[in-house]
């Protein structure tokens, strides 16, 4: 599996241990330190994008190069899921939109998801609340189908086709992975609407296990691999 990160120290967390417990190997390229990403998925089951500090909008030549890459999985039909940055980026790509919300509020901590018909089709069973870390939300593409909303960023999953798809929250959250967030961002708990750092370690012990099991079935779905 491509395994697109966007930090030196940034690691795949839970993703990377659902698909390594499937016996998936992970090819892990950071673009940000210089490395290419390959010119095609034929030596891949696919591609996932993670998120990290930057915007979609940045002018950064490494996310610009990583924004129009997109273009091989879309074009090679071949499975990739984009993980909150990841998944800006692929609404970029696609011609959408990305943008704080017009109140300025972020998603910082647990917040309320809900699955669409076309979601509840893919999957029967979403979370209702999902860890969220982001200043930005984007819009829906045209020709994108919504699979999951939320009440203050109302675009929160997406497919587009058939092997394509995007997520604005973090279900990939490992334990360790909350308190490296919550200690080194601890300034993002402070802005408009996010929560206390307590409420982060509280929403966890409520809500991860449907989110673990959520991860599970959609990494299945997406790349055709029993993993739980």
């Amino acid at each position: 599996m491509l395994v697109v990160l966007h930090q030196e120290t940034s690691t795949p967390g839970r993703v990377g241990q659902v698909l390594e417990a499937a016996g998936i190997a992970l090819d892990i390229r950071r673009p940000v330190l210089g490395e290419r990403l390959p010119p095609t998925l034929d030596a891949h089951r696919g591609a996932i994008l993670f998120g990290g500090p930057p915007s979609a909008n940045d002018p950064d030549a490494h996310l610009r190069h990583e924004i129009d890459w997109l273009d091989v999985p879309l074009r090679e039909d071949r499975p990739f899921l984009g993980i909150c940055l990841g998944a800006q980026m692929l609404v970029k790509h696609l011609g959408g939109t990305v943008a704080p919300h017009p109140e300025a509020l972020v998603e910082v901590g647990y917040y309320p998801l809900e699955a669409t018909p076309e979601g509840r089709a893919l999957l029967p069973d979403w979370p209702d609340m999902v860890y969220q870390w982001h200043r930005e939300g984007f819009s829906l593409p045209q020709g994108a189908t919504l699979l999951a909303t939320g009440e203050r960023f109302p675009n929160q999953a997406i497919r587009y086709g058939d092997q394509a798809f995007g997520v604005q929250f973090h279900a990939e959250l490992t334990l360790a992975m909350m308190h490296r967030w919550t200690t080194h961002g601890h300034a993002r708990l402070s802005l408009p609407g996010a929560q206390a750092r307590r409420q982060h370690f509280d929403g966890r012990a409520l809500h991860d296990a449907a989110v673990k099991r959520w991860l599970g079935q959609f990494l299945a779905r997406i790349f055709g691999r029993p993993a739980a």
